[in-house]
Protein backbone atom coordinates (compact mmCIF):
# COMPACT_ATOMS: atom_id res chain seq x y z
CA UNK A 1 0.00 0.00 0.00
CA UNK A 2 0.90 3.93 -0.22
CA UNK A 3 3.62 4.94 2.19
CA UNK A 4 2.90 7.26 4.74
CA UNK A 5 3.18 11.24 3.21
CA UNK A 6 2.93 9.92 -0.02
CA UNK A 7 0.02 10.41 -2.55
CA UNK A 8 -1.01 7.44 -4.92
CA UNK A 9 0.32 9.04 -8.05
CA UNK A 10 4.04 9.51 -6.13
CA UNK A 11 3.54 5.97 -4.98
CA UNK A 12 3.23 4.26 -8.55
CA UNK A 13 5.55 6.80 -10.07
CA UNK A 14 8.18 4.90 -7.48
CA UNK A 15 7.42 2.04 -7.94
CA UNK A 16 7.82 2.15 -11.69
CA UNK A 17 11.34 4.04 -11.32
CA UNK A 18 14.34 1.81 -12.32
CA UNK A 19 17.58 1.98 -10.66
CA UNK A 20 19.62 3.51 -12.85
CA UNK A 21 23.19 4.25 -13.24
CA UNK A 22 25.49 6.85 -15.71
CA UNK A 23 28.14 8.35 -16.32
CA UNK A 24 27.96 12.47 -16.57
CA UNK A 25 30.23 14.74 -16.17
CA UNK A 26 33.12 12.54 -15.58
CA UNK A 27 31.46 10.68 -12.68
CA UNK A 28 29.01 7.83 -11.92
CA UNK A 29 25.67 8.81 -11.11
CA UNK A 30 22.96 7.04 -9.30
CA UNK A 31 18.95 7.85 -10.31
CA UNK A 32 19.80 11.13 -12.11
CA UNK A 33 19.85 9.48 -15.40
CA UNK A 34 16.53 11.27 -16.85
CA UNK A 35 17.80 11.72 -20.77
CA UNK A 36 20.81 9.70 -20.71
CA UNK A 37 20.84 7.07 -23.46
CA UNK A 38 24.21 5.18 -21.88
CA UNK A 39 21.60 5.42 -18.40
CA UNK A 40 21.89 1.12 -17.14
CA UNK A 41 18.97 -0.09 -15.51
CA UNK A 42 20.41 -1.88 -12.90
CA UNK A 43 17.54 -3.72 -11.24
CA UNK A 44 16.49 -5.28 -14.61
CA UNK A 45 20.05 -6.19 -15.43
CA UNK A 46 20.49 -7.84 -12.31
CA UNK A 47 17.23 -9.88 -12.02
CA UNK A 48 17.35 -10.86 -15.66
CA UNK A 49 20.38 -12.46 -15.29
CA UNK A 50 19.84 -13.91 -12.36
CA UNK A 51 16.91 -15.57 -13.39
CA UNK A 52 18.75 -16.92 -16.40
CA UNK A 53 21.46 -18.12 -14.04
CA UNK A 54 18.53 -19.82 -12.12
CA UNK A 55 17.60 -21.64 -15.57
CA UNK A 56 20.62 -22.41 -16.15
CA UNK A 57 21.43 -24.38 -12.93
CA UNK A 58 18.01 -25.28 -12.65
CA UNK A 59 17.92 -27.09 -16.34
CA UNK A 60 21.74 -28.54 -15.74
CA UNK A 61 20.81 -30.13 -12.44
CA UNK A 62 17.66 -32.51 -13.74
CA UNK A 63 20.01 -33.51 -16.83
CA UNK A 64 22.94 -34.00 -14.87
CA UNK A 65 20.21 -36.12 -12.30
CA UNK A 66 18.11 -37.76 -15.51
CA UNK A 67 17.10 -41.38 -14.82
CA UNK A 68 15.23 -43.87 -17.17
CA UNK A 69 13.34 -44.98 -14.01
CA UNK A 70 10.50 -43.26 -12.23
CA UNK A 71 11.19 -39.52 -12.95
CA UNK A 72 11.00 -37.03 -10.30
CA UNK A 73 8.61 -33.97 -9.82
CA UNK A 74 11.11 -31.63 -11.29
CA UNK A 75 12.48 -33.81 -13.89
CA UNK A 76 8.85 -34.82 -15.21
CA UNK A 77 8.27 -30.64 -15.17
CA UNK A 78 11.30 -30.15 -17.32
CA UNK A 79 10.33 -33.42 -19.69
CA UNK A 80 7.32 -31.83 -20.27
CA UNK A 81 8.19 -28.40 -21.12
CA UNK A 82 11.19 -29.81 -23.74
CA UNK A 83 8.93 -31.95 -25.27
CA UNK A 84 6.01 -29.40 -25.79
CA UNK A 85 8.73 -26.80 -27.31
CA UNK A 86 9.98 -29.62 -29.22
CA UNK A 87 6.93 -30.34 -30.47
CA UNK A 88 5.95 -26.45 -31.37
CA UNK A 89 9.53 -26.16 -33.44
CA UNK A 90 8.93 -29.51 -35.48
CA UNK A 91 5.11 -28.30 -36.36
CA UNK A 92 6.44 -24.61 -36.97
CA UNK A 93 10.19 -24.68 -38.28
CA UNK A 94 10.56 -26.23 -41.78
CA UNK A 95 14.50 -26.09 -41.92
CA UNK A 96 17.05 -27.85 -40.73
CA UNK A 97 18.85 -26.57 -38.00
CA UNK A 98 20.12 -27.15 -34.63
CA UNK A 99 19.80 -23.75 -32.62
CA UNK A 100 16.71 -23.24 -33.04
CA UNK A 101 14.89 -26.01 -30.53
CA UNK A 102 17.44 -25.05 -27.71
CA UNK A 103 17.26 -21.15 -28.41
CA UNK A 104 13.16 -21.79 -28.27
CA UNK A 105 13.19 -23.52 -24.69
CA UNK A 106 15.62 -20.94 -23.85
CA UNK A 107 13.88 -18.14 -24.68
CA UNK A 108 10.50 -19.35 -22.94
CA UNK A 109 11.89 -20.57 -19.95
CA UNK A 110 13.45 -17.20 -19.54
CA UNK A 111 10.33 -14.95 -20.33
CA UNK A 112 8.40 -16.86 -18.21
CA UNK A 113 10.97 -16.30 -15.50
CA UNK A 114 10.78 -12.68 -15.54
CA UNK A 115 7.29 -12.75 -16.45
CA UNK A 116 6.76 -14.67 -12.99
CA UNK A 117 8.20 -12.21 -11.00
CA UNK A 118 5.41 -9.73 -11.75
CA UNK A 119 3.38 -12.16 -8.90
CA UNK A 120 5.51 -11.07 -6.04
CA UNK A 121 3.69 -8.98 -4.04
CA UNK A 122 4.49 -4.86 -5.27
CA UNK A 123 5.55 -3.60 -1.72
CA UNK A 124 7.65 -6.55 -0.78
CA UNK A 125 11.14 -6.42 -2.32
CA UNK A 126 10.94 -3.22 -2.77
CA UNK A 127 10.48 -2.54 0.87
CA UNK A 128 13.62 -4.74 1.69
CA UNK A 129 15.93 -2.74 -0.88
CA UNK A 130 14.94 0.65 0.52
CA UNK A 131 15.68 -0.97 4.41
CA UNK A 132 19.14 -1.42 3.12
CA UNK A 133 19.29 2.07 1.38
CA UNK A 134 18.24 0.88 -1.97
CA UNK A 135 15.58 4.06 -3.14
CA UNK A 136 14.65 2.18 -6.22
CA UNK A 137 13.85 -1.36 -7.16
CA UNK A 138 11.38 -3.06 -9.99
CA UNK A 139 11.74 -6.70 -9.99
CA UNK A 140 10.11 -7.76 -13.31
CA UNK A 141 12.54 -7.24 -16.04
CA UNK A 142 10.08 -7.57 -18.77
CA UNK A 143 8.22 -4.12 -17.56
CA UNK A 144 11.71 -2.49 -18.90
CA UNK A 145 11.12 -1.56 -22.69
CA UNK A 146 15.29 -2.39 -22.52
CA UNK A 147 15.02 -5.57 -21.44
CA UNK A 148 12.39 -7.00 -24.50
CA UNK A 149 14.08 -4.70 -27.38
CA UNK A 150 17.62 -6.57 -25.97
CA UNK A 151 15.92 -10.18 -26.77
CA UNK A 152 13.94 -9.14 -29.65
CA UNK A 153 17.17 -7.36 -31.73
CA UNK A 154 18.81 -10.44 -30.88
CA UNK A 155 16.18 -12.71 -32.60
CA UNK A 156 16.26 -9.93 -35.38
CA UNK A 157 20.10 -10.65 -36.00
CA UNK A 158 19.50 -14.29 -35.77
CA UNK A 159 16.92 -13.53 -38.62
CA UNK A 160 19.04 -11.51 -40.75
CA UNK A 161 21.98 -13.96 -40.44
CA UNK A 162 19.69 -17.02 -41.60
CA UNK A 163 18.47 -15.02 -44.43
CA UNK A 164 21.25 -14.12 -46.16
CA UNK A 165 22.98 -17.84 -44.97
CA UNK A 166 20.32 -19.66 -46.92
CA UNK A 167 19.05 -17.38 -49.82
CA UNK A 168 22.70 -15.19 -50.35
CA UNK A 169 23.00 -11.73 -50.36
CA UNK A 170 21.15 -11.35 -54.19
CA UNK A 171 18.60 -13.68 -52.94
CA UNK A 172 18.05 -11.74 -49.68
CA UNK A 173 18.22 -8.43 -51.85
CA UNK A 174 15.48 -9.60 -54.27
CA UNK A 175 13.25 -10.58 -51.16
CA UNK A 176 13.16 -7.08 -50.38
CA UNK A 177 13.26 -5.75 -53.73
CA UNK A 178 11.10 -7.74 -56.00
CA UNK A 179 8.87 -9.20 -53.39
CA UNK A 180 5.55 -8.37 -53.83
CA UNK A 181 5.64 -6.61 -57.88
CA UNK A 182 8.34 -8.68 -59.31
CA UNK A 183 9.33 -5.84 -62.04
CA UNK A 184 12.10 -3.23 -61.56
CA UNK A 185 9.82 -0.09 -62.12
CA UNK A 186 7.69 -1.49 -58.52
CA UNK A 187 11.67 -1.58 -56.71
CA UNK A 188 10.90 1.79 -54.33
CA UNK A 189 7.83 0.43 -53.52
CA UNK A 190 9.07 -2.63 -52.21
CA UNK A 191 11.83 -2.03 -50.73
CA UNK A 192 9.55 0.87 -49.02
CA UNK A 193 6.86 -1.98 -47.89
CA UNK A 194 9.53 -4.78 -47.19
CA UNK A 195 11.65 -2.88 -45.11
CA UNK A 196 9.10 -1.43 -42.91
CA UNK A 197 7.71 -5.51 -42.68
CA UNK A 198 11.15 -6.71 -41.79
CA UNK A 199 11.42 -3.72 -39.26
CA UNK A 200 8.11 -4.14 -37.83
CA UNK A 201 9.54 -7.34 -36.46
CA UNK A 202 11.48 -6.73 -33.22
CA UNK A 203 9.27 -3.82 -32.75
CA UNK A 204 5.90 -5.67 -32.00
CA UNK A 205 7.66 -8.30 -30.78
CA UNK A 206 9.75 -6.25 -28.17
CA UNK A 207 6.38 -3.81 -27.52
CA UNK A 208 3.80 -6.77 -26.83
CA UNK A 209 5.90 -8.62 -24.39
CA UNK A 210 6.58 -5.08 -22.51
CA UNK A 211 2.88 -3.38 -22.89
CA UNK A 212 1.35 -6.57 -21.47
CA UNK A 213 3.59 -6.83 -18.46
CA UNK A 214 3.70 -3.12 -17.85
CA UNK A 215 0.21 -3.49 -17.53
CA UNK A 216 -0.23 -6.29 -15.27
CA UNK A 217 2.42 -4.50 -13.06
CA UNK A 218 0.48 -1.57 -12.88
CA UNK A 219 -2.39 -2.90 -12.13
CA UNK A 220 -1.20 -4.87 -9.34
CA UNK A 221 0.24 -1.13 -8.21
CA UNK A 222 -3.84 0.08 -8.60
CA UNK A 223 -4.92 -2.66 -5.97
CA UNK A 224 -2.10 -2.25 -3.57
CA UNK A 225 -3.48 1.97 -3.02
CA UNK A 226 -6.90 -0.19 -1.71
CA UNK A 227 -5.31 -1.09 1.91
CA UNK A 228 -6.72 -3.77 3.21
CA UNK A 229 -9.46 -4.51 -0.14
CA UNK A 230 -6.40 -5.24 -1.91
CA UNK A 231 -6.29 -8.86 -0.96
CA UNK A 232 -8.93 -10.60 -2.56
CA UNK A 233 -8.34 -8.52 -5.61
CA UNK A 234 -4.59 -9.27 -5.69
CA UNK A 235 -5.34 -13.00 -5.48
CA UNK A 236 -8.22 -12.65 -8.04
CA UNK A 237 -6.15 -10.51 -10.36
CA UNK A 238 -3.33 -12.90 -10.05
CA UNK A 239 -5.30 -15.93 -11.15
CA UNK A 240 -5.78 -14.24 -14.20
CA UNK A 241 -3.02 -13.05 -14.67
CA UNK A 242 -0.83 -16.11 -14.66
CA UNK A 243 -2.75 -16.87 -18.22
CA UNK A 244 -0.85 -14.18 -19.74
CA UNK A 245 2.23 -14.51 -17.71
CA UNK A 246 2.39 -17.90 -19.61
CA UNK A 247 0.84 -16.50 -22.73
CA UNK A 248 3.09 -13.89 -23.63
CA UNK A 249 5.98 -16.09 -23.07
CA UNK A 250 4.23 -18.51 -25.56
CA UNK A 251 4.06 -15.58 -27.78
CA UNK A 252 7.52 -14.74 -27.72
CA UNK A 253 8.89 -18.10 -28.25
CA UNK A 254 6.22 -18.79 -31.29
CA UNK A 255 6.78 -15.51 -32.95
CA UNK A 256 10.78 -16.14 -32.83
CA UNK A 257 10.02 -19.59 -34.65
CA UNK A 258 7.96 -18.05 -36.93
CA UNK A 259 10.80 -15.20 -37.83
CA UNK A 260 13.39 -18.16 -37.81
CA UNK A 261 11.20 -20.74 -40.21
CA UNK A 262 10.91 -17.83 -42.91
CA UNK A 263 14.31 -17.25 -42.84
CA UNK A 264 15.12 -20.60 -43.78
CA UNK A 265 12.87 -20.78 -46.91
CA UNK A 266 14.70 -19.70 -50.14
CA UNK A 267 11.34 -19.10 -51.80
Amino acid sequence: MAEAGHSSGEYIVHHLQNLTVCKADGQWVWNHCEGNFYALNVDSMFFAVALGLLLTIMFRRVASRATTGVPGKLQTAVEMIVGFVDQSVRETFHGKSNLIAPLALTLFMWVFLMNLMDLVPVDWLPWVAQQAGVPYLKVVPTTDVNVTFAMSISVFILTLYYSIRMKGIGGFTKELTLTPFNHWAAIPFNLVLEGVSLLAKPISLALRLFGNLYAGELIFLLIALLGIWQLPLHFAWAVFHVLIIVLQAFIFMMLTIVYLSLAHESH
